[in-house]
């Protein structure tokens, strides 16, 4: 049974405990002697590794996804921690327990999608709804969709957490779509349910999360897309601009280039979701970041991709 995670390894521990392989480098010292530059991870995180003897012949014994025996010492390197492995084998994966490596929702994963349905039952527009029943009457494509995480690190990165950002985002558009005068209820709702439908494809989940092949050359953007237009395509005169104006809410709902998005919102529809994912998706990962810190401070961490700190409140409260 495992019993050391990487979330409470501190500078000064042995290691000696199962990992996952995220990545694995063989490389070469001025002298020529290999050695290994790893990522080992766990459900609560990943850690980097360091493989100084007998590098070349662990290098071919184990691969990415291998489930690993670590033996080794904590160190800090570059204000990081990392393990200096002394020893590494390959485990069988019947001696492990998957729930110790892929992190899955808190939430009850059958509640958030009868809830979901309740919001697909809600669009009226006959082509929308017809829209959404061609994806969630296909058992295959539930399975994955409920399955699937959102994201590799930044947010919702959990087993179902495509579900659990998906429905939460639709449940904020049921908030706020009314408060708007000419804003398309269903079209909002319709691309918030679907705009990450991609997610379904773009990661690997069985021993850690990554990103596949398509992942890696398409994004779920595109392949969100593909998915969308082929569903679209086996529904009787589905409206032309309605499928533009969908499509265009699932490029665009990264708001941004810089983001992934290979056009801005142009829409209201559009406006509305890219804040709304954003908002869901930021309030997650940051939720996520606190609940990830030490309890003894009353401020997190430095955050690098979001440049702060974080007040989580007197230690006393």
């Amino acid at each position: 049974m495992k019993t050391t995670f990487i979330k409470s390894i501190r500078p000064g521990d042995s290691v000696n405990d199962v990992f996952v392989v995220c990545d694995k480098t063989l490389y070469r010292k001025k002298d020529g002697t290999p050695y290994i530059s790893m990522v080992l991870g766990d459900k609560t995180g990943y850690m980097r590794a360091v493989v100084w003897d007998n590098a070349k012949a662990i290098y071919d014994s184990v691969g990415v996804d291998d489930y690993v025996m670590v033996e080794g010492d904590v160190t800090e390197y570059r204000d990081s921690l990392q393990i200096t492995v002394r020893g590494m084998h390959r485990c069988d994966k019947s001696q492990v327990q998957r729930r110790d490596f892929i992190p899955s929702t808190e939430k009850d994963i059958e509640h958030m999608m009868d809830r979901l349905m309740q919001v697909v039952s809600a669009v009226q527009n006959v082509y929308l709804k017809k829209l959404l029943d061609a994806f969630f009457n296909d058992h295959e494509f539930v399975e994955r969709f409920k399955t699937a995480p959102a994201a590799k690190k930044m947010h919702h990165a959990y087993i179902g957490g495509l579900l659990e950002h998906s429905l939460s985002v639709a449940i904020l558009i049921e908030a706020v779509a009314n408060h708007f005068k000419g804003v398309d209820r269903d079209l909002l709702l319709t691309a918030g349910i679907l705009h990450d439908v991609g997610k379904i494809f773009e990661f690997h989940y069985e021993t850690h999360i990554d990103y596949t092949d398509a992942g890696r050359l398409l994004n779920h953007i595109v392949i969100g897309v593909e998915l969308v237009e082929k569903r679209m395509s086996t529904i009787k005169d589905f409206p032309q601009e309605l499928s533009l104006l969908l499509k265009h809410m699932i490029v665009s709902h990264h708001g941004i280039r810089d983001f992934g998005s290979p056009e801005p919102p142009k829409t209201l529809e559009a406006v509305i979701l890219n804040y709304i994912d954003e908002l869901d998706s930021k309030i997650n990962g940051i939720k996520g970041f606190i609940n990830g810190e030490d309890s003894g401070s009353s401020w997190t961490s430095y955050h690098r991709i979001l440049e702060r700190r974080f007040y989580k409140g007197s230690s006393e409260n």
